[in-house]
């Protein structure tokens, strides 16, 4: 055992707080750090300048011109200013956030001063392809082979990968990436924050106007979330039942476009826990059809609300729900499973109550103060198995 603290260096993209779910699950673990044990240096392309009292040192970044909401970092641009602050620091351990061009520089690093690494699998890029590229699709299948390419020589050079769900797992494997350094590490929820007693139904009548059932879906609006479907089940579910209110909460590079293709629904814009917790609570059926979540934090949110899910058969948020058991599962694209599913629980308060509050007892059993202490157990178990020396 390590006498001095241990140190980590921590590379991320953004730590821009409450940003998106992966930077929200960083927050869980930096909010977490014992100072006595640890002491971490942040490198990360947005954020603020410090983290729970440690460093975080700027990277210039770019604006990405796929999504506008998000910026990637260029080391290249600041290697003599990195160089020497993790000279000066002598990492024992390197946190990596994501296999991004600043990632491919700490990793790297790493190699080149024998110091291990650790990693979260928190976006599934091979996802995104097929929505950003739809006007191309003769690239799809070669643009998914380059990051399947890339992920390999990233993923392969990390001692521990935190994959999020079994199925992120079988993924990963299939492409090529040895489970051998696999380790299965799902997301806590606070189940204080996300509680079926948070149910305002004056809030909710303030939001829509009436009392009609509620449809809510929440996330972030940016197309990898297969918002062209969610486009269909809305103009289903008005002709089936124009009194239905349909909420989206959250804001994005899509915004425009949603607002014009369900001109009726209620948008809220970008919605922090708090209201989050409350329209999960107030809404009567919970809608994703999105496919390309590594873990799926509103499913596991929404659940925790007791609000029933009607949800995609894929990606990681597909095994929080046992279809017919807590929730429907549908297949990705087709809007009139989703509205059928939709409509039977919307008729069947019973049903609703039944999937709530099985689907509440199934998350609350996730604890992030038990992820977190794994996950700095596991990074004093990498120290103590290694004693690298910067040069």
């Amino acid at each position: 055992m390590k006498d001095n603290p241990i140190k980590v260096a921590f590379f991320a993209e953004v730590l821009t707080p409450d940003f998106d779910g992966a930077v929200r699950t960083m927050y869980q673990l930096i909010q977490r750090i014992d100072r006595s044990r640890f002491e971490f240096f942040f490198i990360a392309g947005t954020g603020p300048d410090r983290l729970n009292g440690f460093e975080c040192l700027k990277v210039p970044a770019v604006t990405l011109p796929i999504n506008t909401t998000y910026s990637m970092a260029l080391p290249v641009l600041a290697q003599g200013r990195i160089k020497e602050r993790l000279q000066t620091f002598a990492p024992d351990v390197i946190h990596i956030a994501t296999p991004s061009p600043l990632g491919h520089y700490a990793l790297k690093m790493a190699r080149q001063h024998n110091i291990p690494v650790l990693t979260i699998y928190h976006t599934h890029f091979i996802a995104y392809a097929q929505h950003y590229l739809k006007h191309l699709p003769f690239l799809v299948p070669g643009v998914k082979q380059m990051i399947a390419d890339g992920y390999r020589s990233f993923y392969n050079q990390c001692q521990m990968i935190y994959m999020p769900t079994v199925s992120m797992c079988h993924d990963l494997a299939q492409i090529g990436v040895t489970p051998h350094h696999f380790k299965l590490w799902k997301r806590g929820i606070d189940i204080r924050m996300f509680d079926p007693c948070k149910r305002d139904m004056h809030l909710m009548r303030q939001l829509t106007g009436n009392d009609h059932p509620v449809v809510l879906f929440a996330s972030r609006l940016v197309w990898e979330k297969n918002l062209e479907t969610l486009m269909r089940i809305y103009r289903q579910l008005q002709q089936r039942s124009p009194n239905v209110n349909f909420v989206v909460a959250g804001d994005g590079v899509a915004m425009t476009e949603c607002k014009g293709a369900m001109p009726n629904a209620i948008f809220t814009g970008k919605a922090d826990h708090e209201l989050l917790s409350v329209l999960y609570a107030s809404a009567d059926v919970f809608v994703f059809p999105s496919t390309s979540e590594t873990y799926g934090n509103v499913v596991q949110e929404a659940m925790a609300s007791g609000l029933p899910c009607v949800i995609a058969n894929g990606g990681g948020s597909a095994e929080f729900v046992e279809d017919g058991i807590n929730g429907f599962k549908c297949d990705p694209n087709d809007e009139i499973a989703y509205v059928e599913r939709i409509m039977l629980l919307l008729q069947d308060d019973g049903l609703r109550q039944r999937f709530g509050e099985k689907g509440r007892r199934q998350v609350s059993q996730c604890s992030w103060d038990a992820l977190a202490s794994e996950y700095f157990e596991d990074i004093a178990a990498l120290a103590c198995a290694n004693e690298p020396v910067l040069a």
